[in-house]
């Protein structure tokens, strides 16, 4: 990405976070080696992927020794990979503890003995019987009392199981039910139908008159969402959807295809558009028909749909991680995004997983500035969050939005629906610095547990920084239920020169999160693809070519060998395996066609594609077990046990004194790339401004109603916004000798106390 390798700081061998000792200071103007700021002719480019691949050998990586065109169509692994056998059978059980080859049988073929005599011929049609009447039962039983006894007797609490409600009252479905398993029709707001199918006995749940009902269970083996989630044995099987809310080019490409050149402007030099930053401006420069930022919400409608959640419990999935912008909520001067859009699409997406069984892990995926310079941040180039001399305001800014956030989903409807929120993706820690990011997120977490309380509300989500599991040991102890979120590439780390029979390791050793769970505690995998090179159009973003020199063969994919699917396939399951639990979040669930070729450009990315078409498997717990039966044992096995605090229960909220020493101070002592200023001389917002609360949806037929959008009432605080009078530098990167905020050729003043109430949104309709 960059010609200029952003300096990053390496993961100490002791853990910072220890009780034992405080952690040093940043020092002024640290991370040198970034080009400054105030020099126009360095400018700090977007910082170069910091993904590696754990197994890369020492030296430049020479031809990749793969069998994609070698001359016979399977060499020999070393390890026996899992064949394509229809004959494996699962367990309906998560395993405790590691993986193991219990998970998987193998079923042997057996010869057909002499035929059986008349009467044993009747025992076995008796005993098919039975066992027919038995699994019909079984079946119907667990659906009748869990759902609809539920429906039928007394009315709870919304949020919960339900209220009461006659099956014609539900003019979505065309029989009048409210629920439905495998086979089953749905009806979608426009009239149109599909059918439901989930062979691993999930139903779906749709009341009009009770839209808040928790019944709906994505699978058997899967908790209902009115049923707790245990995060030592319930496996997290999730996928990403990445590209619809927040676009990035090798996941929507017809969008980006289409301005490509375009003619340059004051507000687009050079005619670039490789971001949503510069795709929204060419959208709103272009008035030809078809034109316009409306595009963009046309993107949401469509590419992600009910039926894609359908799709995805039907698949054997449970979870979605949904990553949202920040200008979902809203937008300042001079961001050209499309404004208070998004979150209509996110409404939906609560009300479609709540209809599957689905819960969400929702995440801040964009924070003003950019947190980490990457495309997917809205903005390609310089980090100006908690970096710069706007680093401090854009904190402000995007605390703002994680408490919007945060007050909207622990509202009651909510809590069983959204059980985590990451609460900022993929954050730069080599540019922030880790004192500055850990100050930010005891701020963040402690602003959080005031809203929810101690053991309640979501689980609050941070990512590894790019520095490795191993670097977060002991963090705030006695924190409430903080998750650890780490991303797992082979894509970005440049070593490709392997046979397939090569990554299956990767994903059961090197991506295990077992050493994690017990230093950290709770530690998923938030994304994680099939990619084993960075072959893909713009997959290494706009302009850039994959540097895997085989990707012509692997960009086919609808001429994959069967050996191609099944190593690709066994890389994927290895990975399943090895981050089985707590979990992990495919990235992505879709990938748009190129309007160029018609098709999929980046086939690797696609969980729906490899779905269809045979590299991923059709039921994840499949995965379950390959990883021992290829030798592969977990090196680290996790005893299943979490520390009380880490999930809410004893001493939980109670963060241990030295880290509440170390950290507490806040704006942080130290910013970098500020030539040395003083951080509480740098710009800043003032809390003077009404709340933009956070719409919540409307309901015609509901008889129960919902909340509005806010749950802690006791929290009266307002919104930052800029000091009346006073001149700001440019908030995504300050141009030099712009780098203060000037009132009236003075220092910013003291932000002033504020008196203006909380705004009330309009509810949107659902």
């Amino acid at each position: 990405m960059s010609t200029h390798p952003p300096a990053q700081d390496s993961a100490p061998t002791d853990s910072p976070f220890a009780d034992s000792a405080a952690a040093p200071p940043a020092e002024a103007g640290s991370h040198s080696g970034a080009p400054s700021l105030e020099n126009p002719s360095d400018k700090l480019d977007a910082p170069t992927t910091p993904y590696s691949n754990p197994f890369s050998p020492p030296g430049t990586p020479g031809t990749r020794d793969s069998y994609v065109g070698a001359v016979t169509p399977s060499p020999a692994a070393s390890r026996a990979l899992l064949s394509e056998d229809p004959s494996r059978r699962l367990s309906e059980l998560p395993l405790a503890g590691g993986a193991g080859a219990d998970g998987l049988s193998e079923k042997a073929d057996r010869p057909f003995g002499a035929p059986a005599r008349r009467g044993r011929l009747y025992m076995w049609l008796g005993i098919a019987a039975a066992a027919i009447v038995v699994v019909v039962l079984a079946v119907i039983l667990p659906v009748y009392f869990t759902v609809i006894k539920k429906h039928t007797g007394a009315a709870s609490s919304p949020g919960r199981s339900g209220s009461a409600s006659g099956a014609a009252s539900n003019p979505e479905s065309p029989t009048g039910a409210v629920t439905g398993g495998d086979g089953s029709t749905i009806t979608l707001s426009d009239g149109t139908t599909f059918t439901y199918q989930n062979p691993f006995g999930g139903y779906w749940v749709d009341d009009p008159t009770d839209p808040y009902n928790n019944s709906a269970r994505a699978q058997s083996f899967t908790p209902a969402l009115n049923e707790p989630w245990d995060y030592s044995t319930d496996q997290i099987r999730g996928v990403n959807l990445g590209g619809w809310l927040v676009l990035e080019p090798f996941i929507a490409p017809a969008l980006f295809e289409k301005y490509q050149n375009v003619t340059p402007s004051p507000a687009l030099p050079g005619g670039n558009v490789v971001d949503e930053w510069s795709l929204s401006v060419a959208m709103l420069n272009d008035t030809s028909e078809g034109g316009g930022i409306e595009q963009i919400e046309n993107h949401y409608a469509t590419f992600i749909t009910e039926q894609d959640f359908a799709q995805i419990a039907g698949a054997g999935l449970n979870w979605i991680r949904l990553p949202m912008p920040y200008w979902a909520i809203e937008t300042w001067p001079g961001e050209p995004f499309l404004a208070k859009t998004a979150w209509k699409y996110v409404l939906l997406a609560f009300k479609w997983a709540r209809k599957y069984g689905l819960r969400i892990y929702l995440e801040l995926h964009t924070v003003p500035g950019s947190q980490n310079g990457y495309n997917h941040s809205g903005r390609l180039g310089p980090v100006n969050f908690l970096n710069g001399f706007m680093g401090i305001a854009n904190a402000q800014r995007t605390m703002d939005y994680i408490r919007y956030i945060a007050e909207f989903i622990s509202q009651k409807e909510y809590e069983d629906v959204v059980p985590m929120f990451g609460i900022i993706n993929e954050p730069l820690l080599g540019i922030i610095g880790r004192d500055q990011l850990t100050r930010f997120y005891l701020q963040a977490h402690d602003m959080i547990r005031d809203i929810t309380g101690i053991g309640k509300g979501a689980y609050i989500v941070i990512h590894d920084g790019f520095q490795g599991t191993g670097s977060w040991k002991d963090f705030l102890p006695g924190s409430d239920r903080i998750v650890l979120d780490t991303h797992p590439y082979v894509a970005f780390g440049g070593d490709f020169n392997h046979p397939l029979s090569y990554w299956p390791q990767v994903g059961c050793i090197a991506y295990n999160n077992n050493q994690s769970q017990s230093d950290f505690g709770i530690t998923i995998s938030g994304e994680w693809s099939g990619a084993i090179n960075d072959c893909g159009k713009w997959v290494q973003n706009i302009g850039q070519e994959p540097s895997a020199t085989d990707c012509d063969q692997w960009d086919d994919w609808p001429n994959w060998t069967q050996d191609m699917k099944t190593g690709i396939k066994n890389f994927i399951m290895s990975q399943m395996d090895g981050m089985h639990l707590p979990g992990y979040f495919f990235w992505t669930w879709k990938v748009g066609n190129s309007s160029v070729t018609g098709k999929v450009e980046a086939p690797f990315w696609s969980y729906q594609l490899g779905l269809e078409n045979g590299w991923i498997p059709t039921d994840p717990r499949e995965a379950l077990g390959l990883c021992e039966s290829l030798g592969y044992a977990q090196n680290v096995p996790w005893n299943g046990d979490y520390q009380p605090w880490q999930t809410g229960g004893a001493g939980a909220g109670t963060i241990a004194a030295t880290a509440v020493a170390s950290f507490s101070q806040y704006p942080p002592p130290e910013i970098s790339n500020v030539s040395g200023e003083d951080p509480a001389q740098l710009p800043v917002y003032t809390p003077t401004s009404a709340v933009p609360t956070l719409p919540p949806p409307t309901y015609s037929a509901a008889t129960v109603t919902g909340g509005d959008g806010w749950a802690d009432p006791a929290d009266t605080s307002l919104a930052a916004v800029q000091i009346a009078g006073c001149a700001y530098p440019n908030a995504w990167g300050p141009q030099p000798g712009s780098t203060a905020a000037v009132c009236g050729g003075a220092a910013t003043p003291a932000p002033a106390a504020g008196v203006a109430a909380r705004a009330l949104a309009t509810p949107t309709t659902a």
